[in-house]
């Protein structure tokens, strides 16, 4: 299951006049039976909706107050996530004609067409307080809480992803908790601003609504959703002006290809991508490859093999990014270690929809050809995957004939594309036969048949660093220093990074200057050595400038790259 929970608003949603009617009641039912969670977002108050609504019980968690109150049905503890304002704050609403003012525990609620009041008040006191509409309700809050802190609360209780969520609404304080839930849907009474919002707009108002979202979710897990790449993708890349994605769910991802071609790279950036989404990533790591990237916990080093229990104990939190480093076991034994973590990586999958992806570095080794999966291994291959190796025919053709993306770098693209195909008894693509740069993979989409010859790998924000570091004081590879050796190539003064050519540029007479920038030098350099081509072309719009002195052209390319790496880091 994806959609492991629904959240859905009351008034107006839910319940019509403040009544749910006994048919949206049994569709809560038939979804809690189904092992899903309920949680219901209102801005009511508590003793308001336990009088109003008595199946609270049906609800894991119940958010009150607009998002500033957390409930449990199921043992009454009530969580008030933040301070209410001052009770002089409600004399002065009193005071200034307010009328109808109800105070909860946080929240302080009115009707139009007192907000001006409202916010006069607040203005005049000087408070940290927000007004919050809903319809024709005026709700005062502290600075910061809405129905999505509320729901934050309440997923983290109950250890759930906000992408394991659907959530549905009508009115305008519903718009922050749906942003938040992975599907968004609205009734058919809800206001013109939250249609225009959602995935889904349902045939039936109110709590039919509901029911109808309810049938879906039950009957295919929303798989009739369309493809939002910018809300459910994940960017994969570039190629020429395009941005690349993937869908975030249900994709086995084959990136391959000889060493030295980007691969880790390419997984980095990607994986720094997946966590600065809230998606919960579980790499595997044979050779302890990984272990520099950030925001992860590593279980597992040289000395200890990593333990099953501490993994599932560590993914209970939806927070938790985990690298399993299996580099203390033999290699004779890592597959079958692998075999028993895969096989409940793919139960606790199905269970609560977590992880979101697994990645499996050195993938040859865990998943060899003569590896064959059990049921529950291929039903739970609707997680997404990511495998990583150098030969595809070493790697099972069970796990091969699941790929759906496969991804290609280094040289000899097609023959690697060859391999897959044979391995995985497909057809093979019109992948280009040329060899790859680094950073470029061939992308072939099997389920669309879509080919990208040349796609530009994006770095993640640590490795982009990494090479600023690298470019900026590090020593360069020979083939990739620049040399001032002057018009008549006396000199042979050599800059092994950005640093010593700064410092090489400002010391070198103005014939030499000249000289390697009349012919584009610097520029070129920049292209093809340090592979920044934004710098690159604005160190060749100043060569191409013929108004500047030596003095005025050294200062601009000098800013220019100080700007971008000799600078603070």
């Amino acid at each position: 299951m994806r959609y492991l929970a629904l959240a859905t608003d009351y008034d107006g949603t839910l319940a019509r006049d403040g009544v749910a009617d006994e048919d949206v009641v049994e569709s809560l039912r038939r979804f809690k039976q189904s092992g899903r969670k309920l949680i219901l977002v209102t801005g009511r108050e508590l003793p308001d909706l336990e009088q109003t609504f008595p199946n609270l019980h049906l609800f894991d968690r119940v958010v009150v107050e607009n998002g500033a109150v957390v409930f449990n049905p199921s043992n009454r503890e009530k969580r008030i996530l933040a301070q209410g304002p001052p009770e002089e704050f409600i004399a002065q609403l009193h005071r200034r004609g307010v009328t109808s003012i109800s105070v909860g525990d946080v929240i302080v609620a009115t009707w139009h067409p007192h907000e001006t009041a409202v916010l006069d008040t607040i203005r005049d006191m000087g408070l940290d307080l927000q007004i919050i509409f809903n319809k024709n309700a005026v709700m005062v809050l502290p600075a910061g809480v809405n129905k999505m802190t509320g729901l934050s609360e309440a997923l983290a209780d109950l250890k759930l992803s906000r992408h394991n969520v659907a959530g549905i609404g009508d009115a305008e304080n519903d718009i922050a908790f749906l942003n938040c839930c992975e599907f968004s849907a609205a009734v058919a009474n809800s206001i013109p601003p939250l249609k225009e919002r959602v995935d889904l707009v349902t045939d039936s108002d109110h709590g039919a609504g509901v029911s109808e979202l309810i049938t879906r979710i039950l009957h295919d897990d929303l798989h009739f959703a369309p493809f939002h790449p910018q809300r459910r993708g994940i960017l994969f890349g570039r190629a020429g002006d395009r941005d690349v994605y993937i869908d975030s769910e249900g994709k086995t991802v084959l990136l391959c290809g000889q060493s030295g071609g980007g691969k880790s790279t390419f997984v980095a950036g990607l994986t720094e991508r997946l966590i600065g989404r809230n998606y919960q990533v579980c790499l595997i790591d044979p050779e302890g490859d990984y272990e520099s990237l950030t925001g992860f916990v590593t279980i597992g080093d040289s000395s200890n093999p990593p333990n099953l229990s501490q993994i599932f104990q560590l993914l209970d939190d939806p927070q938790t990014q985990l690298i399993v480093n299996l580099i203390a076991l033999q290699m004779k034994d890592r597959p079958e270690f692998f075999a028993g973590l895969l096989r409940q990586l793919q139960e606790k999958r199905l269970r609560e929809g977590r992880p979101h992806w697994v990645i499996i570095d050195e993938a040859h080794h865990l998943l060899p050809s003569d590896w064959t999966p059990a049921s529950a291994e291929v039903a739970g291959q609707a997680a997404s995957v990511l495998l990583v190796t150098v030969h595809p025919a070493h790697v099972s053709p069970a796990m091969m004939r699941q790929v759906n993306v496969l991804a290609v770098v280094g040289k000899e693209p097609r023959k690697v594309v060859d391999e897959f195909a044979l391995v995985a008894g497909v057809g093979v693509p019109a992948i280009p036969m040329d060899d790859l740069h680094e950073g470029e993979a061939a992308i072939w989409f099997r389920d669309t048949g879509e080919v990208i010859g040349r796609m530009q790998s994006i770095p993640g924000r640590a490795e982009r660093k990494r090479h600023r570091r690298k470019y900026a004081e590090g020593e360069l590879e020979p083939e990739r220093v620049f040399y001032f050796r002057g018009p008549e190539g006396k000199l042979n003064l050599r800059a092994n990074n950005l640093t010593t050519f700064l410092a090489l540029a400002t010391g070198v007479d103005d014939d030499t200057w000249l000289h390697h920038l009349g012919r584009g030098d610097y520029s070129h350099w920049l292209d093809s050595a340090i592979k920044d081509r934004d710098l690159a072309e604005e160190v060749r719009r100043v060569e191409q400038n013929p108004d500047l002195s030596p003095a005025e052209s050294r200062a601009e390319i000098g800013k220019a790259i100080e700007e971008r790496y000799t600078g603070p880091i």
